[in-house]
């Protein structure tokens, strides 16, 4: 079941761990760290045949990448949402205009990207959008309206908005998918959340008469379902190998952390360990599976539904092993420092919301019952 790596992709991993090996510890902020990858041509390794990337990389060579990238260290991604999610929607939808345009500024580490779909009241009913985008006589938009849970939209400088762009439309129909600039004082505003981990990597986005441009919309005016549920699409795939490297990082250090408190004479905390390892090596077959795979309707939900479970069944298990401990945090409580977690508290807390960010675990169960196995609608209006 495993990928069969060959001779060419075993020397683009020694040159992928020598780079990273000699860049990843200098690294500053993100925005840098970006134009760096943009610079060595690490950026756009899955879409490089359309002329916008950087080199050309085959798919198990992505999946390389992707995997090294995770074991070494390096910096969170403050680009993989223009990357992974934005430029896969344009090659599929985007006019040539719009791909010389942002392609290039993505793939050099330019520009960063924010996903606008989230709204407050709708939970993960992506249909259920109020924000709207009025057009002007002279073609641009104007766009009112809140987006929430926008992931690193404090750091982004475009987002691409899911809006309504039909007054008297509903639902899916009349949306339209617009890319609109974040450098808009007075028209958009940036509030971040502050978690349950003390950090605040989501944000609220209020637009109070946003300009887009018409030439930035995405697939044409009132397309933007297709072109939303096209993107949905993009967003599990050679990624989620790299995720699952991840996940065996942090399973290593509940596993020690188990072999510190003596956790592990206990036969209960034993098999819950023994479980999450197998489980684990289930994810990863099953992605090999479907990676680069088509037709295979409901695999992204599938996956999604492993994969939220499972971490947060480990984040519940990293408290576990250590008992007590797990109850005080690193370093002593002072004005200055009055919120600190370790690894494995950071790991229990972010981990609660796995199974309800990217589409509850509800959401998905409903798509594969409609849309894979072919059962009757769920009736609205029913509690």
């Amino acid at each position: 079941m495993e990928f069969g790596f060959t001779e060419e992709d075993e020397a683009f991993r020694s040159e992928v761990r020598e780079w990273l090996a000699g860049h990843a510890d200098g690294a500053q902020d993100r925005r840098s760290w970006e134009r760096t990858l943009g610079k060595s041509g690490w950026i756009g390794l899955g879409w490089s045949e359309a002329g916008y990337g950087n080199r050309t990389a085959t798919l198990t060579q992505q999946v390389v990448w992707a995997e090294e990238y995770a074991r070494s260290g390096a910096p969170a991604r403050s680009g993989h949402i223009g990357e992974k999610l934005l430029a896969p929607t344009l090659l599929a939808h985007g006019s040539e205009e719009q791909k010389a345009r942002f392609l290039p500024p993505v793939a050099a580490g330019d520009e960063l990207w924010c996903q606008g779909y989230s709204e407050p009241g709708a939970g993960s009913d992506l249909a259920g959008v109020r924000t709207r985008a009025v057009r002007d006589g002279d073609g641009t938009y104007r766009i009112s309206g809140q987006k929430i849970w926008t992931s690193l939209a404090h750091e982004a400088d475009w987002c691409f908005v899911l809006a309504r762009t039909d007054a008297g439309s509903s639902r899916h129909r009349g949306l339209s998918f617009l890319l609109v600039p974040m450098d808009q004082p007075g028209r958009i505003e940036v509030r971040p959340i502050r978690q349950l981990t003390g950090t605040s990597e989501f944000n609220e986005v209020f637009f109070d008469g946003a300009h887009a441009r018409a030439e930035h919309v995405v697939g044409g005016e009132g397309n933007g379902w297709r072109v939303a549920m096209s993107l949905l699409g993009f967003e599990r795939g050679v990624s989620t190998l790299a995720q699952q490297v991840g996940f065996a990082q942090e399973l290593t250090r509940v596993v020690r952390a188990a072999v510190r408190s003596d956790a592990v004479a206990d036969p209960v905390v034993r098999a819950l360990l023994v479980r999450q390892w197998a489980e684990l090596r289930v994810m990863r077959w099953n992605a090999l599976r479907t990676l680069g795979g088509s037709g295979d309707t409901g695999a992204p939900n599938v996956a999604k539904l492993l994969w939220a479970g499972w971490h947060q069944r480990l984040g519940e298990l990293a408290l576990l092993v250590r008992g007590a401990e797990a109850a005080v945090g690193p370093r002593e409580w002072s004005p200055e420092s009055p919120y600190e977690l370790d690894e494995l508290q950071y790991l229990s807390l972010f981990s609660r919301a796995d199974t309800v960010y990217g589409g509850s675990d509800q959401v998905q169960r409903t798509i594969i019952a409609e849309r894979v196995l072919g059962l009757p609608r769920e009736p609205k209006g029913v509690v």
